[in-house]
C-alpha cells in the first residue's frame, strides 16, 4: 500500500489510477479490495499471464474509458519512488516516450552485465539509444496507445517490442534518470534470468532480420 499512497499524492483523480493483477490468486483478495475502496481501478487476470499482457490489459482499459490519455506506468515491486514518479509524471503530454533510466551501477549484478548488452545491441539494430531498455517506469504517449496494445509480447519481451515499435513509428524519447530501490537484491522480480533474457534478445534478432536499412538510423533521441 506503500506505493499506492505514492501514487495518490500524484494524481488529482483516483478513478485514474489502474491496478492490474496478474494472477496473484485468493492471496491479494483483500489487498486489492483496499485498493478499490481507495477509488482505484483494479483488473484481474484469473492466471498468471505475464508483464506484457498485464500491461497491454491496462492500456486497453484506459483506451476505452480515458481515450487521449497518457499513461504512466510503474512497477509493483517497490523500484519506483515518489520523485521519479513526480519526474516522469512532468514530462508526460509531450508526444515522446519517458523513460526512467537507473543508473547500472545500482543494478543487481545479475541485471547490470544483461541490461548493457541489450542497450548495444538495440543500438546496433535500430541506430537509436535508449540507455535503459528494461526500465518498467515509463510513461507511453496517448497517440500511440493503440499500436502499442497491440504490439506482439506476453511477458517482459513486451517492453522491448514496444520500443522497437517506437522507433517504427517515429516516437522519440525523453530519458529521466531516477534513483531505483532493489528490494532484498530485487527478489521481488519476476524477471526470469535465461527464459526472459532470451524473448528480449529474440525480439531484437526478428527485428535485425525483418526491418529494412538497420543500422542506418541516427542515435538522436
Amino acid at each position: 500500500m506503500v506505493l499506492l499512497d505514492d501514487l495518490m499524492r500524484v494524481v488529482d483523480d483516483a478513478a485514474s489510477v489502474v491496478v492490474v493483477d496478474d494472477g496473484s490468486g485468493p492471496a491479494a483478495d483483500a489487498l486489492l479490495a483496499k485498493v478499490r475502496e481507495r477509488g482505484c481501478t483494479v483488473l484481474r487476470h484469473p492466471v498468471n499471464r505475464g508483464k506484457g499482457a498485464a500491461l497491454k490489459t491496462g492500456f486497453r482499459y484506459v483506451l476505452a474509458t480515458h481515450p487521449g490519455r497518457d499513461v504512466l506506468t510503474v512497477d509493483g515491486d517497490g523500484q519506483h519512488g515518489i520523485t521519479d514518479i513526480r519526474a516522469l509524471d512532468g514530462r508526460a503530454g509531450q508526444g515522446r516516450m519517458v523513460l526512467g533510466v537507473r543508473r547500472f551501477d545500482r543494478m543487481p549484478p545479475r541485471s547490470r552485465l544483461g541490461n548493457f548488452v541489450v542497450q548495444w545491441l538495440f543500438q546496433a539494430v535500430t541506430g537509436r539509444s535508449v540507455s535503459d531498455t528494461q526500465t518498467g517506469l515509463r510513461c507511453y504517449p496517448a497517440a500511440l496507445l493503440e499500436r502499442f496494445a497491440a504490439v506482439p509480447g506476453e511477458r517482459f519481451d513486451y517492453e522491448m517490442n514496444v520500443l522497437l515499435a517506437a522507433v517504427g513509428n517515429g516516437c522519440g524519447f525523453d530519458e529521466v534518470p531516477i534513483e531505483t530501490t532493489y528490494l532484498d537484491g530485487n527478489s521481488g522480480s519476476n524477471f526470469r534470468g535465461l527464459a526472459d533474457s532470451t524473448r528480449v534478445l529474440g525480439s531484437l534478432v526478428r527485428h535485425a532480420v525483418t526491418a529494412p536499412g538497420i543500422g542506418s538510423g541516427t542515435a538522436a533521441r
